[in-house]
């Protein structure tokens, strides 16, 4: 789960932050700093849904403006993926959530 949650951080980001001809943006990347796996491994050891669900929105709202907000229809649609996440009551809800929004963010960055 850790990698999932570093992965949608990191392509979150990459929608913010890259840009042609600029260096991609990489798990190493200083920006990556809270959201790096073994910081979301402290934290789903400890079932701390709250900081996790939290960091995600930090990350989510930065790729919602990056795409345009949510009056664009990419905007719309990040918007109803991050529901699930920001939903889910345990980690096992949030799981295949974090799936499902990985792979639409790393399809539209």
């Amino acid at each position: 789960m850790e990698l999932t949650l570093e992965a949608v951080a990191l392509f979150s980001l990459k929608l913010v932050h890259e840009t042609d001809g600029s260096s991609p943006i990489l798990r190493d990347d200083p920006v990556m700093d809270d959201y790096q796996r073994d910081v979301f491994a402290f934290e789903v050891r400890n079932a701390d849904i709250d900081t996790i669900q939290h960091k995600v929105d930090q990350c989510l709202d930065l790729a919602l403006n990056a795409l345009g907000g949510e009056q664009t229809p990419m905007g719309r649609e990040l918007q109803k993926l991050s529901c699930d996440v920001r939903n889910a009551q345990t980690l096992e809800q949030m799981h295949p959530a974090l799936l499902t929004l990985k792979d639409y963010l790393k399809a539209v960055q």
